[in-house]
């Protein structure tokens, strides 16, 4: 099967491309050895199938990050058929500095000129067949989101597949650079290194230190003097030399563009300047953050609670009584109907109903995310992050937290040393994840359903401000150093596309619904045994098993207002799946009430006071067992994956504990 690769920066649309290549026939997983993301779907084009792979957005294809390592290895050494370098058409130059590096690499390029109809608007103007012949690659105009040059792109690359064309950069370095890299061609073209001579070559004139201890551990060049004198005597000037070809890159692409490309001089302020003038400002960028995102949470329970949480509720309870109809009318055993009304119906149905609810919120940041908002986010947030010893960039990683801590996690990877991504890693977990959400409506639809938006919001909020606290403490105990900083590009404002919208909700929404559908329901299978075991005790009452592991943990949390066995078994449930711990209270209440009246079932068992502080501990304590898996990968250390689902227990019972003890000495109940 051809494959075809898609590069380019972020911002640059190339995700949008990708879907629209390759529709729904896309999946995930991670790349061999690492955890960062593989995206990859099918293209069918004239009855014949192509692999589309989706590389990680990237500026440069250095070895600064695994985002960099992951896509250049992939074209050097992935040997894909064609690679597609997504540019954004608003600001060429910058983007070309990628393509200079994919012409080095001999790849086989073809330009998506992306975002035509933005250049358009802003008056820029191009000669597309100069500006091919002039980057000696083809370049089709483009509008991903809307699916224009579509067909000519797909067109494009299946056609130039079957053509034998040397595709390099006619790049020249200075003479002294040209000089040297011909010099180390001459040793490494006969080498069997993977990578081709040529961009070997220029990346040891770079000081790349891989590429170094890659070359050095051939047989033949470590042990030549010839090869060693020319490596040694290049150490006092690599510096120089790495900055002389960079800059000699955006020579070539202001080259490029000069001769192709007509830019009108800024004269006047964009509307996306004069918006970030407002949203970026010093001092109102971050109150203006917080009240959109108490928007979105009022939003949240306006729409997805007022008016649409009672047709999942319905539903649920008529499917419930469909199934245990169905199973009293062919006779099944009564063991049956009980796991399937009082386990299944009751635990899985119980955290279903909060469906409307999850979507609406990922709607609702799906706009905020596609529209350009959420970079800004990070960037109002820098100088809070620095203050704290952190880099903005961290942010970045929290805010993907909030949808599921795996991700959240994973991209630290972006952050160039390790300290920013140690704190990052360990502190993610505090960003409340979706699978969290179902908890929190349960408590906030019992005791606080006038006020359902805010408290969603103090509760986010009380994670993020704990998350800043423990990277500050981190910062100045554990990973002392520098602070580093970034530099962060904020695309324009655009108007979200509804298809990109809909599918980030579905990702995040589908991922929640197969949850419920695997991890929950094997949860619940076993938490519903022990429920009903030993025969002859009353079945989830607290003489079962089930009822016996609960007390035994129950008195850790009677400080916090919680010390109920049932409690206690929900938040243990957790571990494995945030989403159980609802799931579980729907099944131990089962003798209480149904599964579809938890609610009015936990305004018996706790207090005003008790709820929050349940959701307290629900928001910090020791995240899902994926997490854990996932932290384990990005730090290759079972220490850090045990510290951080010990530590972050501990933050969480003591915050609870606070909250209720507290709230007792000042009278609330």
């Amino acid at each position: 099967m051809n494959t075809i690769a898609l590069v380019g920066n972020p911002n640059s649309g190339k995700t949008t491309l990708f879907n629209a290549l390759t529709g729904s026939n896309q999946h995930v997983g991670n790349w061999p050895g690492v955890t960062v993301e593989k995206k990859e779907g099918n293209l069918k084009f004239n009855e014949i199938i192509y692999n589309i792979v989706d590389l990680p957005g990237t500026y440069s294809l250095g070895a600064f990050s695994e985002d960099e390592i992951v896509a250049r290895d992939f074209i050097l050494k992935g040997n894909p058929d064609i690679v597609i370098n997504v540019i954004d058409a608003t600001n060429i130059e910058r983007n070309l500095y990628l393509t200079t590096q994919l012409l080095e690499m001999g790849a086989k390029v073809i330009v998506a000129l992306n975002m035509i109809d933005e250049a358009e608007a802003k008056n820029i103007k191009f000669d597309i067949e100069a500006l091919s012949n002039k980057l000696g690659a083809p370049v089709v105009p483009t509008v991903a989101s809307k699916r224009i040059g579509i067909e000519e792109l797909i067109k494009t690359s299946v056609e130039l597949i079957d053509k034998d064309i040397d595709f390099k950069a006619n790049i020249s370095y200075g003479k002294d650079i040209d000089r040297e890299i011909n010099k180390l061609k001459g040793f490494l073209s006969d080498r069997e290194l993977e990578y081709p001579p040529q961009w070997l070559a220029i990346k040891l004139l770079e000081g790349d230190q891989y590429v170094y201890d890659l070359v050095t551990k051939d047989e033949y060049l470590s042990s030549s003097d010839d090869f060693k004198d020319v490596i040694n005597s290049l150490k006092d000037d690599i510096e120089s030399y790495e900055l002389e070809i960079i800059d000699k890159r955006y020579e070539f692409a202001s080259d490029i563009t000069d001769k192709t490309v007509v830019v009108p001089s800024q004269t006047k302020e964009t509307t996306t300047d004069k918006i970030d003038k407002i949203l970026t400002h010093k001092w109102l960028g971050l109150p203006i953050f917080a009240l959109i995102m108490l928007a979105v949470f009022h939003l949240t329970f306006t729409i997805g609670e007022d008016l649409l949480g009672g047709l999942m509720v319905n539903l649920v309870e008529f499917i419930g009584s469909v199934i245990e109809d169905f199973l009293v009318g062919i006779n099944s055993p009564a063991w049956l109907i009980s796991f399937v009304t009082e386990g299944v119906i009751n635990g899985v149905g119980a955290v279903l109903e909060f469906v409307p609810l999850i979507v609406v919120l990922y709607m609702l940041m799906g706009f905020l995310e596609d529209s350009g908002y959420m970079a800004r986010a990070a960037y109002v947030m820098d100088n809070i992050m620095r203050a704290l010893g952190l880099q903005g960039k961290t942010f970045i990683s929290m805010i993907i937290g909030f949808g599921c801590n795996v991700p959240g996690v994973m991209a630290t990877r972006t952050l160039e040393n390790k300290k920013d991504r140690m704190i990052a890693t360990l502190i993610n977990p505090f960003m409340s994840c979706g699978a969290r959400l179902p908890i929190y409506l349960v408590f906030i639809g019992a005791f606080f359903p006038d006020n359902g938006g805010l408290v969603l919001f103090l509760i986010y909020l009380l994670g993020i401000v704990v998350a800043l606290l423990m990277g500050k403490l981190f910062s100045k105990t554990l990973f002392k150093g520098e602070a580093s900083y970034f530099i962060m590009e904020l695309p324009p404002y655009r108007l979200p596309t509804l298809r990109n919208v809909l599918r980030n909700m579905w990702d995040n929404v589908s991922g929640f619904l197969k949850r419920a559908g695997t991890t929950i329901f094997v949860v619940i299978t076993v938490l519903w045994i022990l429920a009903v075991l030993p025969l002859g005790a009353e079945p989830y009452g607290k003489d079962s098993l089930l009822g016996q592991i609960g007390l035994f943990i129950a008195p850790i949390f009677k400080p916090a207002g919680f010390g109920t066995w049932q409690a206690a078994v929900g938040l243990f449930s957790g571990i494995a799946a945030k989403e159980a711990v609802v799931a579980t209270l729907g099944m131990v209440y089962a003798g209480i009430g149904e599964g579809t009246e938890l609610i009015k079932v936990i305004q018996d068992a706790f207090t005003p006071l008790s709820a929050v502080a349940f959701m307290v501990m629900t928001l910090l304590y020791t995240p899902c067992a994926a997490v854990i898996g996932t932290v384990k990968k990005e730090t290759n250390s079972y220490k850090w994956a045990v510290f951080m689902a010990l530590y972050t227990f501990a933050i969480g019972w003591i915050g609870a504990t606070l909250v209720f003890q507290i709230g007792r000495l000042l009278g609330f109940s």
